[in-house]
């Protein structure tokens, strides 16, 4: 028997107030989620830049500078890979997460580019993780040399932005990746080890020309940039969910079907694009993850290669290429387009839990004559319930189509669900009926205004 006595444990368990108890219950501010539900693509910028005009902090928590938002503030267009899209707010605090990887050249280029655009002041409003890892020109280099050597070995590449991202997740997981919080540490210490991680690569890729120390240099002068900015990513996040009511948001990069483990491998990114992505890239609890927003096109489109169901090879496919004006901001790559396919949408509604959906682009069907959605999968005749792991499975299905009356009515004019012509409100709860998410925004246009909230 322990010399506790039942009152020595309610002391142990319920403190005596010091000062002000918070309640036990309490979880703190949550974190709005906005992530991709299709390939990529699909207009998060634009729904993170709509819920950014009103949130406190903006968070990225995965992948690199191989994301892609635009963002148009006042017929001025924005272009942001790296930097949250929240950076346009003055009043935001935007957060680059540990799970996002930092090509440091890449970080100041693209300051430096939108400032001339007019961005004031970003360096004073962005946090950095130090347990973001570092991507370092070696890494881009390898980047580019793998997917030549995938050419050549295959027949085909993966399509790869050759950013360093994939590169720089491989060092991360192989324990040899070199971290903000190194760099800014003992820069000896930094050197060594950046030496030894350039040799390392040199050895697997006899090709690759790497000057060390003029890198280093470089790098030295980084740092000194970075260290006003750099924080404690786990401590600032746990500060900003238990202290005075925030809004905050985390800005998903890439997109469901782009995942490392439920996407399209392996024709995928190098990071967790789901919502789990969230929590492990911040550094935050599911409990404080509140709403869960999924952006899809109201077509589908892909960039680079991989299979594509609803793909269409054909005027469809051209028509929705040009008048989408589908090419990818990061590559420059014209994108595959097709119909809508809800049996994606429906899947990455099971990884993610979406509590509402943007759909986007609809304007971009106002001049079909009959627009098809695709339900289900079959193979070899009989529906299939989940969506297929395996690509040559996936490249076979045959998919099941619902067919629409088209419109045929422009609405980019549109501001309100009564201004929607009504077989274009038809074919929105059409799609809300069969994924069972609520749509909360529909878009018609680029800019602002032109997203129109539901409720």
């Amino acid at each position: 028997m322990s010399g506790w006595s039942v009152n020595d444990h309610k002391n142990y368990t319920n403190p005596p107030a010091s000062g002000q108890k918070r309640p036990r219950n309490e979880t703190g501010n949550k974190v709005i989620v906005v992530l991709g539900a299709q390939w990529g693509d699909e207009g998060k910028g634009k729904v993170v830049d709509l819920l950014a005009t009103e949130s406190d902090m903006v968070c990225r928590c995965q992948g690199g500078n191989n994301a892609g938002h635009t963002v148009v503030v006042d017929g001025q267009s924005y272009d942001f890979h790296l930097l949250p899209s929240g950076i346009i707010n003055a009043k935001c605090i935007s957060v680059i997460g540990n799970g996002v990887v930092i090509h440091l050249p890449g970080l100041f280029e693209e300051g430096e580019k939108n400032e001339k655009k007019g961005l004031k002041g970003w360096e004073k409003r962005l946090v950095i993780s130090d347990r973001a890892h570092i991507v370092f020109d070696f890494h881009q280099e390898v980047d580019g040399m793998l997917e030549a050597q995938r050419q050549a070995q295959e027949g085909k590449s993966i399509g790869t932005t050759k950013k360093g991202i994939g590169p720089t997740y491989t060092s991360k997981a192989s324990r040899t990746g070199l971290r903000v919080c190194d760099l800014l540490a003992d820069f000896k210490e930094f050197s060594v080890r950046f030496k030894n991680l350039a040799q390392q690569y040199q050895s697997m890729y006899p090709g690759l020309k790497v000057d060390t120390d003029s890198q280093l240099k470089k790098l030295k002068e980084y740092a000194e940039k970075l260290r006003p900015m750099v924080r404690d990513g786990v401590h600032f996040m746990y500060e900003a969910l238990h202290g005075p009511p925030k809004k905050i948001l985390a800005e998903g990069a890439n997109a469901a079907l782009l995942d490392i483990d439920f996407g399209t491998y392996p024709f995928v990114t190098s990071s967790n694009c789901t919502v789990g992505g969230v929590c492990t890239g911040l550094g935050i609890p599911p409990a404080n993850i509140g709403d869960v927003y999924g952006v899809s096109k109201a077509y589908t489109t892909r960039v680079g290669i991989g299979a594509f169901p609803t793909e269409q090879l054909n005027q469809i496919g051209e028509l929705l290429q040009t008048r989408g004006h589908e090419v990818g901001v990061t590559t420059g790559r014209k994108r595959r387009c097709g119909w809508l396919d809800l049996v994606i949408l429906r899947y990455a509604h099971m990884i993610n839990g979406f509590t509402a959906i943007a759909l986007t682009k609809l304007d971009i069907l106002d001049v079909l004559d009959e627009i098809k959605v695709g339900v289900a999968y079959k193979l070899n005749g009989k529906r299939i319930p989940h969506f297929p792991s395996n690509m040559d499975v996936l490249n076979k299905v045959e998919v099941e189509y619902e067919t629409f009356p088209g419109w045929k009515t422009d609405t980019s004019a549109a501001r309100k669900w009564a201004d929607l012509p009504p077989k274009a409100q038809n074919y929105i709860r059409f799609v809300e009926n069969q994924i069972s998410v609520p749509i909360k925004w529909v878009g018609v246009g680029p800019a602002r205004e032109c997203m129109i909230q539901l409720f």
